[in-house]
């Protein structure tokens, strides 16, 4: 089993860069599991923002935050980050941190195990 731990969120103005982190701790590395990014605005459906594979470190995001948005992990230090940049007020979220022991950079939800409290992110225009 793995805890997740999220932090770094915040009140930034469009345009403006967040890094959000995920520590993990644990009886096992997070190196045996795919790490994910999902967040949840107000009156929404939570939805996918990045992964980054457990193995190879391919990762995967949503179209909406692609160029824009950077995910990594650090095994040593058993954390993961995403890294947000010209963030727009349609950014406004709770951003969570997910684990899967599964390889691949899955953007579902439903397959992700572990999750973390989530963090606010407001984007203000």
């Amino acid at each position: 089993q793995v805890q997740l731990v999220e932090s770094g969120g915040g009140l930034v103005q469009a345009g403006g860069s967040l890094r959000l982190s995920c520590a993990a701790s644990g009886r096992t590395s997070i190196s045996y599991y795919t790490l994910g990014w999902f967040r949840q605005a107000p009156g929404k459906e939570r939805e996918f923002v990045a992964a980054i594979s457990r193995g190879s470190g391919s990762t995967g995001y949503a179209d909406s935050v692609k160029v824009r948005f950077t995910i990594s992990r650090d095994n040593a230090k058993n954390t993961v980050h995403l890294h947000m940049n010209s963030l727009k007020p349609e950014d406004t979220a709770v951003y969570y941190c997910a684990a899967r022991s599964g390889y691949r950079a899955s953007t579902a939800d439903g397959e992700y195990d572990y999750w973390g409290q989530g963090t606010q992110v407001t984007v203000s225009s």
